[in-house]
């Protein structure tokens, strides 16, 4: 199972990015998929999560109303639109696969099997 991460880069504060992850080797349209963030010394927040089925979707607190997940199944991608993007976004930025059944997406971490190498997003000021 291959998870990559792409379209990370360096924003201005105000400015919207969109990343991607493409996976292979698994049947994705059977797995919830969900996308993480992590800087230097903390631990790994959940940032979204969309369904495998019906594309139910979750969002932290902090970029509700600002990111927007979603998945096409055809192209076994799954993207993270970013908009108003925040200094305190910047991140690595992780895609990460569950093959559970959680009738919304999990938000822990622990829950995901398979894990993409993450993509950087630096949002200057």
């Amino acid at each position: 199972v291959q998870l990559q991460a792409s379209g990370g880069g360096l924003v201005q504060a105000g400015d919207s990015l969109r990343v991607s992850c493409a996976a292979s080797g698994l049947t994705f349209s059977t797995y919830a998929m969900g996308w993480f963030r992590q800087v230097p010394g903390k631990e790994r927040e959940f940032v979204a999560g969309i369904s495998w089925s019906d594309s139910r979707t979750r969002y932290a607190e902090a970029v509700k109303g600002r990111f927007t997940i979603s998945r096409d199944n055809a192209k076994n991608t799954v993207y993270l639109q970013m908009n108003s993007l925040k200094p305190e976004d910047t991140a690595v930025y992780y895609c990460a696969a569950d093959g559970g059944t959680y009738y919304i997406p999990t938000p822990i971490a622990h829950d995901y099997d398979y894990w993409g190498q993450g993509t950087q997003v630096t949002v200057s000021s």
